[in-house]
């Protein structure tokens, strides 16, 4: 069995954590400072501290990051599976001006602003993954278009060497201002949220949103000239099943692409029976075939999760994002940064390590750089979304950033 899915076996387990002193130049001290009790919470941060340096490690039973392990690293990501990450989703806040049904609870307590990261440690942790290889980053929330000093992030982004492809997640309704101003400062695609062009749908699934926003908003970023704009719709049995052929035909009418998504298991919601509701890819293509013919696209080492069609004779690709149906994990090129810094190994487990209390520690750079390649040991195998006797992430989505 390997060791991912050894990490999400163990999680329900009382956990001692131990630290090995195999750095020399880390020695560590006598105290310790941990965030909560594994017995009760497992899974949370639970930081060490050292003489020389400050490191935090994902709390789980046995399983640790050492600091002999990370001085034994190489300098590049890639996972005890042999998968290389590349793709970096990074959420600037958990903020967002609508409610989602699929991704956060109605009554939303969300994080101190002084625990989200800042625009100067993003740009830092950002740079440092792009010195480990990454190329791609996926701005996301919440809705990244509501934290104030979003363009100037993307700029500071769009400045980092290395990196090729900045590129964002928004539910779209900041667009009809900020659509330009994204362009000029370097982000080259956008993925639009939009489950149905019905407006009383639109005010069900999204409690607070306003459909003419997001409408106008695509429209500015047409206008804006975005060089890929991509619509992400979450179908849900008896919400909005019936949306498929509308929205591919706004897709084409537009000149845009689409993707559907199956809806994943994330945080105790209980507004849809998520067995119930699922709509599977597979019905979702069956539908589209009837009318188009769909020419498979080979995807590049940058793709996310999406399987990818061209729908022939026009510009438009469609694609099916399938957590539950197709697991897709064997080809992960992925990692998550929380909007408080928490490096998220895989969107279908709880295990994470701390990096925002290792920037506010003055940690160096190597030795952050270290941490993270470290890390990836416990990058699992695979997610349990389809799999329901197995212990499910408790986190909401606007937490993780998707």
């Amino acid at each position: 069995m390997g060791m991912g899915s050894k990490i999400h076996q163990n999680t329900h387990s009382t956990a001692t954590p131990v630290v090995t002193d195999a750095a020399s130049d880390c020695p560590r001290r006598a105290e310790r400072h941990p965030a909560a009790s594994a017995a009760t919470s497992p899974g949370i941060t639970d930081a060490f501290k050292f003489s020389q340096c400050d490191f935090s490690i994902a709390y789980y039973p046995r399983l640790f990051v050492t600091l002999g392990v990370m001085k034994s690293q190489p300098s590049s990501l890639v996972d005890t599976f042999d998968r290389r990450i590349r793709y970096l989703r990074l959420s600037v806040t958990d903020r967002c001006d609508f409610r989602c049904q699929y991704c956060m609870t109605e009554e939303m307590r969300f994080l101190p602003r002084k625990a989200v990261l800042s625009a100067e440690e993003i740009i830092r942790l950002a740079t440092l993954f792009v010195d480990l290889g990454v190329q791609k980053i996926r701005l996301t929330g919440g809705e990244p278009l509501v934290r104030p000093d979003i363009v100037d992030i993307v700029q500071g982004l769009s400045n980092i060497e290395g990196l090729n492809e900045l590129v964002m997640t928004t539910n779209g309704s900041q667009l009809p201002t900020l659509a330009r101003p994204l362009v000029d400062a370097g982000v080259s695609r956008i993925n639009v949220s939009l489950d149905t062009l019905c407006d009383s749908q639109f005010a069900e699934l999204s409690r607070t949103g306003d459909l003419s926003k997001v409408l106008a908003g695509l429209d500015a970023a047409i206008d804006a000239g975005f060089e890929r704009i991509r619509l992400n719709t979450v179908l849900l049995t008896g919400k909005n099943d019936t949306q498929i052929e509308p929205l591919i035909d706004y897709a084409l009418d537009k000149g845009i692409d689409i993707a559907f998504i199956e809806e994943m298991p994330m945080g105790h919601i209980t507004q849809t029976n998520r067995e119930l509701s699922l709509v599977p890819s597979a019905q979702v293509l069956e539908t589209i075939r009837r009318r188009f013919n769909l020419v498979p696209i080979v995807g590049s080492s940058t793709d996310g999760p999406a399987r990818r069609y061209s729908v022939e004779g026009t510009s438009t690709e469609v694609g099916v994002i399938s957590p539950i149906t197709d697991n897709f994990c064997d080809a992960c090129n992925r990692l998550r940064i929380t909007p408080d810094g928490r490096l998220v190994l895989c969107l279908g487990h709880e295990n994470s390590l701390d990096l925002r209390q290792m920037l506010r520690s003055d940690m160096d750079s190597s030795s952050l750089k270290r941490a993270i390649v470290a890390a990836l040991a416990y990058k699992p195998e695979r997610h349990v979304f389809d799999q329901p006797d197995e212990p499910q992430v408790v986190r909401l989505m606007n937490a993780t950033g998707g």
